[in-house]
C-alpha cells in the first residue's frame, strides 16, 4: 500500500543543494575575495552559500575552536569545573618558549592561578597561546595528550578535511582544516554550553593589569548583531574569521579563510552574513509528535494511528520562494499491520519542488498499535480477502 499526502509548506530546499551545484532558484550570492568561505545556516546545517569549502588551509587560531569545545566536553563529563583553579607551568610561559616570540598572548607567568573560567576568556578573547596551554596541561596533562583529544572530536563531529597538530595554531606541518569543516566545529560550540558560548562575544580581557580586545572587530557593528566566533592569521594561512550573528531566531555561520587583511576579512563576513540575512530564514516545516496525517491499521487496536516526524525538522529557505513547494507522505509497506511500535519507521516524507524531490525525512507512527482481540484479528482478515 502506497498512500500519499500533499500538504503545502512554506519552505524551498534551495540551500541543500548548493553543494551539489544544482540551484533551482536564480540566487545570486556575493563574490567573496578570499581563498575560501562558507555560509551556513546554524539551525539547520544547510550552506548557503560557498567557494571551496573543503580545501585543506592552515586554520592559524581558529585552532582555538577546538581547544574551547574540548574544555567545554570536559566541563559536560565533570572532568573538571569552570571554577577549578589551575597552577601555570613553564611551558606556558612565553618568556620560556621561543616558538611564542610574537605571537598571542594571555601573558602569563610560572606560578600563576587562575580559573578555568578565567583561562577559557583567555583563549577565546586573547587568543593567548599561553592560554591555550596551560589548560591543555590541566585537562590532559600535557598538549600532545590533549591534541589527541581534539582529533578525537575531529573524528567523532564528522570533521573529515581537518587535522591538529596543536592546541594554539602556531604553524605546525600536517595541521589543517576548511571553511566546511570550521563551520560545522563553529555550530557545535554555539549548540553547547550557552555561558560557554556567551565568552565570544566578549570585546575585552584584562589580565595582570593589561587589557585587550576582542580581534574580531564585527562584534562592534551594532547592525550585524555578531555575537562570535573567532579570527587567526600567520603569514601562511592569510588572514582567516568565522562571525556568527542572529537576527530573531534567524542565526548564521560565516567562515572566511585565506582573506587578503584583517579589515578584508571582516568586509567579506559582513557581506555574507548581511546576504544571508537579507535572502534566507529559517523555518519550522514539520513538528515532532504531531501528526500530518491518519491511517488505517489491520489486527489493531486501535485501528486508526496517528503518522508524522519525530524530530522537528527545519529548513532554510529564500524568502521570495515561500509557497512555492509541497510535501507527500509515502508508506513503504504493502499494508500497515499491528503490532506497531511507536516511534516505527513506516515510510518517507517527500519534499517537492514541482516533479523533483528535493529532500526527504522519515515517517513514524506517533503511537504504538498493540495487536487487537482474536475476533477483530478475524474479521481484519476476512475484509482483506474480499
Amino acid at each position: 500500500m502506497k498512500r500519499r499526502l500533499l500538504i503545502t509548506v512554506t519552505a524551498t530546499l534551495w540551500a541543500s543543494l548548493v553543494q551539489a551545484g544544482d540551484m533551482p532558484f536564480p540566487l545570486t550570492p556575493p563574490a567573496i575575495d578570499a581563498a575560501s568561505w562558507v555560509l551556513m545556516d546554524a539551525t539547520t546545517g544547510q550552506v548557503l552559500t560557498a567557494g571551496n569549502p573543503d580545501e585543506r588551509r592552515n586554520p592559524a587560531s581558529l585552532t582555538k575552536l577546538m581547544t574551547g569545545y574540548v574544555v567545554d566536553r570536559a566541563i559536560d563529563q565533570k572532568k573538571i569545573t569552570r571554577d577549578d583553579i589551575v597552577t601555570v607551568g613553564k611551558d606556558a610561559w612565553a618568556a620560556g618558549n621561543p616558538v611564542f616570540k610574537g605571537s598571542s598572548l594571555m601573558f602569563l607567568k610560572p606560578g600563576d592561578k587562575l580559573s578555568v573560567r578565567d583561562l577559557s576568556r583567555g583563549v577565546i578573547i586573547d587568543s593567548g597561546n599561553d592560554a591555550c596551554v596551560a589548560l591543555a596541561d590541566y585537562v590532559a596533562g600535557s598538549e600532545a595528550n590533549f591534541v589527541k583529544l581534539m582529533n578525537h572530536y575531529v573524528e567523532s563531529l564528522g570533521l573529515t578535511n581537518t587535522h591538529f597538530e596543536t592546541v594554539h595554531g602556531l604553524d605546525a606541518p600536517g595541521q589543517f582544516s576548511s571553511a566546511s569543516d570550521m563551520a560545522k566545529l563553529s555550530r557545535a560550540i554555539i549548540d553547547g554550553e550557552p555561558d560557554f558560548y556567551a565568552m565570544y562575544k566578549e570585546k575585552t580581557l584584562t589580565w595582570n593589569g593589561i587589557t585587550q580586545n576582542n580581534r574580531n572587530g564585527l562584534l562592534w557593528d551594532n547592525n550585524l548583531h555578531v555575537d562570535g566566533l573567532k579570527t587567526g592569521h600567520t603569514a601562511t594561512a592569510g588572514f582567516n574569521i568565522i562571525a556568527s550573528n542572529v537576527v530573531g531566531q534567524h542565526r548564521l555561520i560565516a567562515v572566511v579563510m585565506g582573506g587578503k587583511s584583517a579589515k578584508g576579512r571582516e568586509e567579506q563576513a559582513r557581506k555574507l552574513l548581511v546576504w544571508g540575512q537579507n535572502t534566507f530564514d529559517t523555518v519550522q516545516l514539520f513538528h515532532g509528535g504531531k501528526k500530518i496525517g491518519t491511517e488505517n491499521v489491520w489486527y489493531g487496536n486501535p485501528h486508526q494511528v496517528e503518522v508524522g516526524t519525530a524530530n522537528d525538522v527545519y529548513l532554510s529557505l529564500p524568502r521570495s520562494e515561500v509557497q512555492n513547494v509541497k510535501a507527500k507522505y509515502v508508506i513503504n509497506r504493502k499494508s500497515l499491520d499491528a503490532p506497531l511500535k511507536a516511534n516505527e519507521t513506516i515510510g518517507e516524507i517527500q519534499v517537492m519542488d514541482k516533479d523533483k524531490q528535493l529532500a526527504s525525512y522519515p515517517l513514524v507512527m506517533l503511537q504504538a498499535v498493540d495487536e487487537a482481540g482474536i475476533i477483530t484479528r478475524i474479521e481484519d482478515y476476512i475484509k482483506q480477502k474480499l
